[in-house]
């Protein structure tokens, strides 16, 4: 598609500038000659009849000339090659733009920000850092600003570099974008995490204080802030704000269940864990939650309370997992009784196989599947998108 586009661009392009170069010779009787532009465009029409796309499209370029009718043009043919994967011959288009006298104030800093876009897809982010700081500090047009901080944020948050990202986003991009506001969130996440491994928990706590006054909905804020507390003993606070997870997106909750369980467990208090998850099955039904508390019931009152409490679950709403879980509950008993049944274990076999070749977490924004949760999309690299899967085949 983005050929098919670039050679209808290209040649309806160099057709009309044929075009308005004829009718200006006429008008001025410029004895220039008048097929040469021509000719370059019946030839590119030649490449394209048989079958040579790559070429059409050069001899269409070069056949365009850059004047005021085709500045808009040629922008649009560098981003279309950087869209193609082309972002070098891109840069030649931009940087050839760049030296003409003749372009406007506003058209220098269109195409200057195109070829930081280009940089940025070649992987020189030097250059485009750069071209991107200058543009923020001496442009005199608000929306060619406002583009270079996201694309200076965008390139800051490729090389890790936190604070720097989040120093370009605060405080405007923030407000005015909500994708900018969730990765905000997420930027002093990570600095909050890098202060916690570097033992400066105070520092780490205001980052995260600040990333929920930003985003109220950053479940891994609370996650971390819950973390610092188990640091230092402090597990009912943990445990307060653990609790808070499922107010602010219920469909995150498995990710507070271990360290739920984790806290509990250091207070040696399984009535309670059991109490607060019980709670939270009321709210939701969550497969991995289930799972958690079938088990710390089974440890407590035997096989036979947890085989009740998962069969009653699955007759509410139909699990994978908790199939999966409720034949080993099946196979341990048929162990004490001394009867094994090979038909279980062949049931068995098949759902833990459908289990392991199934994702447990998918991005909102692509689509991309995975096993772990992460809180930026390895594909389209947005922050907080991906999220647990339910369903029959997740939670």
């Amino acid at each position: 598609m983005p050929d098919a586009l670039l050679l209808v661009l290209l040649v309806a392009a160099v057709a009309i500038g044929w075009w308005l170069g004829r009718r200006e010779r006429q008008g001025s009787h410029d004895r220039a000659p008048p097929n040469t532009l021509s000719r370059d465009y019946f030839v590119g029409l030649n490449y394209l009849l048989n079958e040579q796309p790559d070429r059409a499209i050069e001899t269409f370029v070069n056949a365009l000339e850059v004047n005021s009718e085709t500045i808009d043009t040629h922008i649009t043919l560098g981003n279309l090659f950087r869209t193609r994967g082309e972002a070098d011959r891109a840069v030649k288009i931009h940087q050839n733009l760049l030296a003409r006298p003749t372009l406007t104030a506003l058209q220098s800093e269109q195409v200057q920000l195109e070829l930081a876009r280009d940089f940025l897809h070649l992987g020189l982010f030097d250059r485009s850092e750069r071209v991107l700081q200058q543009l923020v500090h001496d442009s005199s047009h608000e929306d060619i600003r406002h583009a270079a901080k996201r694309l200076l944020a965008d390139l800051f948050d490729r090389e890790a570099e936190w604070q720097a990202a989040f120093d370009v986003a605060y405080p405007n991009l923030i407000r005015q974008h909500e994708d900018i506001r969730r990765a905000a969130a997420h930027w002093l996440c990570e600095m909050a995490d890098h202060e916690r491994c570097s033992a400066s928990p105070g520092l780490a706590r205001k980052h995260l204080r600040r990333a929920l006054s930003i985003d109220p909905r950053c479940v891994r804020a609370n996650l971390l802030l819950a973390a610092l507390s188990q640091d230092t003993g402090h597990y009912r606070e943990a445990i307060r704000t653990l609790m808070r997870i499922p107010d602010q997106d219920l469909d995150m909750m498995p990710v507070a269940l271990e360290p739920l369980h984790h806290a509990y467990a250091m207070l040696d208090d399984e009535a309670g864990l059991v109490d607060c998850l019980e709670r939270l099955l009321e709210r939701a039904h969550v497969t991995s939650l289930i799972i958690l508390l079938a088990e710390t019931q089974r440890k407590r009152h035997g096989l036979q309370v947890a085989i009740e409490l998962v069969s009653e679950q699955l007759n509410r709403a139909p699990s994978l997992g908790a199939l999966d879980y409720l034949l080993d509950l099946y196979q341990h008993q048929q162990q004490q009784q001394g009867a094994p049944d090979n038909r279980l274990q062949l049931l068995k076999q098949h759902t833990h196989t459908l289990l392991t070749a199934r994702p447990r977490h998918r991005c909102q924004r692509c689509g991309f599947a995975g096993q772990p949760l992460h809180w930026q999309c390895p594909s389209c690299r947005s922050w907080g998108t991906t999220r647990p899967i339910t369903g029959i085949e997740g939670e």
